[in-house]
């Protein structure tokens, strides 16, 4: 079975029909406003619009308040909330508050980072992402890639995915590394920051399902 496929920080309907017309699985919607992917009100209203019945959203957060979560349900019709660098403990009162699938991420840039797996509480689904440089607002998105040998042997205790530099050049490598279920890009189908290509969409789909 090919893996699943998520791709993040869509901003626009152009590159939501892309990712639906590539068979993508799900598209993620950022609601944090630092990223050059932000989400604000109007777009993720069109946008949810526009997917719904279609692909379902992930939401895609940064230790966000209940009020930016209750803003982004609104607009848009979510069917999941990716929560970055937020405590177990929040995940459980987030889940608990919107009766949504709560995605957690851990960011990997040693042996070490992989050992939070076994403290991954109250989600539903998990990702590894890459470990962003210190000092670095964006906990994401920025092309960076980790050692996926790091995770080969790790046994998740949840579903989980794949982020961190993917494209559509290594994607399929990464699949064969790590037998991921599910792979997540942001940077990797942009022509800019933020700007969505549709080629590199359908290219990156293509890559992921004949790995």
């Amino acid at each position: 079975m090919s893996a699943q496929i998520k791709i993040c920080g869509v901003t626009t309907t152009e590159a939501l029909e892309a990712a639906i017309g590539a068979g993508a699985s799900y598209v993620g919607l950022n609601f944090y406003p630092p990223s050059p992917r932000f989400a604000d009100a109007e777009t993720a209203g069109l946008l949810g619009r526009t997917a719904s019945g279609r692909i379902p959203l992930v939401g895609v957060f940064v230790d966000p308040t209940d009020e930016e979560i209750e803003a982004a349900v609104a607009h848009a019709d979510l069917a999941a909330l990716q929560l970055n660098r937020t405590t177990a403990l929040r995940r459980l009162r987030i889940r608990e508050r919107f009766g949504l699938p709560v995605w957690a991420v851990i960011e990997v840039e040693s042996h070490l980072d992989t050992l939070a797996v076994n403290h991954i509480d109250a989600a539903d689904f998990m990702l590894w992402d890459a470990k962003t440089p210190k000092g670095s607002a964006l906990p994401g998105g920025m092309g960076h890639s980790f050692d996926w040998s790091l995770i080969a042997s790790v046994t998740p205790p949840l579903p989980w995915g794949l982020a961190g530099g993917l494209d559509p050049q290594n994607v399929a490598e990464a699949i064969a590394a790590t037998g991921a279920p599910l792979v997540d890009t942001a940077s990797g189908v942009e022509r800019a920051p933020g700007v969505k290509d549709a080629a590199l969409i359908r290219a990156f789909c293509m890559a992921a399902r004949a790995a």
